[in-house]
């Protein structure tokens, strides 16, 4: 029996070494007492690979990376093709499958596949070649708590059997291949332990003075913004963090953000009186806040901002998710649900203090996402907004998609677009003109019944 663990991020490493601490992979035997071996097939998933340093090289990576028998990395078998674009033909499939099984010493009947995100390549393509193969999901932050972006065929979905994920939002459930998979939680100990092995010799900032961390992210980069709204949006985060009356600011910037960015948030600090300091470390967010003893860790919607509440009890803060709510498109981004677990979680007063709450709230907006794909929560989704007020319903949904699904609070489009959005299978104008059409015909119909023809 072999267990392949197909990773792209330290995140989910660290997910899948927790779970394996835990028990919840089970033992190192199989039902019938035999051994299982763990393979580690490593990625890199970013648009430039050859910038990062990956899972399988990093050091301060090295004791999650023992939790495995062996280290396979998946660029030694695609050579220079980036992992996203691995997606071979069908007529292909069968060949490539006989080869990675000869390749990595695989028994196609015996194995089980742990992958992140399975609706794209390469965990995909993996999942197509191994059509045998049980199906486990490890999550990668937020994201995992938002439904499958895509619908995967009957053949690869019923294979999916749960999802392991670091329960950083307690008692919340994730969207992801639900209702079938079952959730594996991983407890925050266990996770916490994990993530304190990446400090390595990495030391980031030294402790100093009463500090507030804030993360930046390059939003920009992923067409969420212009340049100017991430300026301005870095700004807020540092008013933010001088809401917590720190002595100084630590920022980390996120690592592709340009020079320019850092120098205008250090002088938007200065000027309003705070000691700036640059972190450019590769130290994880959760552990770096621990090393300062940060009073608060602030963010837009970075996954280390529940991680580091409940992993290890830090005040968080949060600046910009309303604005990126209101403006986020396409309504399916999955980038939706980390901002709204972030935005419910910081909000002062926020009414979803209560997992129970909160999950009501991310099946309602799962639903609006993914209506097709996560049909099952529309129940959830009517629950939800039939007791919400107008203001906190605009919060989160979108009056018109509310309008398109028929949900209490829609409103159907105005001006052109309500003259060409479909209503019945066609759109108003089409409507309008049948509509006519009929009644000339009945006209017509009508005079020649009085003319006695």
């Amino acid at each position: 029996m072999t267990r392949l663990f197909a990773l792209h991020s330290a995140y989910g490493l660290a997910t899948a070494a927790a779970a394996i601490d835990a028990g919840l992979l089970e033992t190192g035997t199989d039902r019938d007492g035999r051994t299982v071996e763990r393979v580690l097939v490593p990625f890199t998933s970013s648009r430039v690979p050859e910038t990062v340093v990956g899972i399988d090289a990093d050091p301060a990576l090295h004791s999650l990376r023992a939790r495995f028998d062996r280290v396979e990395p998946l660029a030694d078998v695609l050579g220079p093709l980036h992992p996203s674009a691995w997606q071979p033909t069908e007529t292909d499939l069968p060949v490539m499958g006989r080869l990675l099984t000869r390749a990595w010493n695989l028994d196609p009947r015996e194995l089980e596949l742990f992958v992140q995100s399975p609706q794209v390549a390469p965990a995909r393509t993996l999942l197509s070649l191994f059509p045998e193969a049980r199906v486990t999901i490890v999550g990668d932050g937020l994201m995992t708590y938002a439904p499958m972006r895509v619908r995967l065929p009957h053949a690869v979905s019923a294979r999916i059997e749960r999802v392991v994920y670091a329960d950083v939002v307690p008692g919340v459930r994730p969207l992801v291949a639900a209702p079938y998979a079952a959730p594996a939680p991983v407890p925050p100990d266990w996770f916490a332990a994990a993530l304190r092995e990446t400090g390595g010799a990495e030391t980031g900032v030294a402790a100093g003075p009463a500090t507030v961390l804030v993360l930046g992210q390059y939003l920009s980069a992923l067409g969420l913004m212009t340049p100017a709204e991430e300026l301005a949006l870095q700004q807020r985060l540092i008013d933010r963090a001088g809401a917590e009356r720190p002595e100084r600011i630590v920022f980390k910037p996120h690592p592709a953000a340009p020079p320019q960015l850092v120098g205008a948030v250090r002088a938007h600090a200065e000027r309003r009186g705070l000691s700036f300091v640059e972190d450019r470390s590769r130290l994880p967010a959760e552990l770096l806040a621990e090393r300062l003893d940060a009073r608060a860790v602030v963010a837009t919607f970075s996954t280390a901002l529940p991680t580091v509440h409940t992993l290890f009890g830090r005040r968080i803060g949060a600046a910009g998710t309303v604005d990126l709510l209101r403006t986020l498109a396409p309504v399916e981004n999955s980038n939706r649900v980390p901002l709204v677990i972030v935005d419910a979680l910081t909000r002062p007063h926020a009414p979803y203090a209560d997992p129970d709450r909160l999950q009501l709230l991310l099946d309602a907006v799962g639903y609006t996402m993914q209506p097709e794909i996560a049909g099952h929560l529309r129940p959830r989704a009517e629950e939800l907004l039939q007791d919400l007020d107008d203001e906190e319903r605009c919060r989160y949904f979108s009056a018109e998609r509310l309008g398109a699904l028929g949900l209490s609070g829609g409103r159907g489009p105005t001006g052109v677009r309500g003259l060409l959005t479909p209503r019945g299978g066609v759109g108003r104008i089409e409507e309008w003109r049948l509509t006519a059409v009929g009644a000339r015909r009945r006209v017509g119909r009508a005079w020649r019944e009085i003319r006695g023809r």
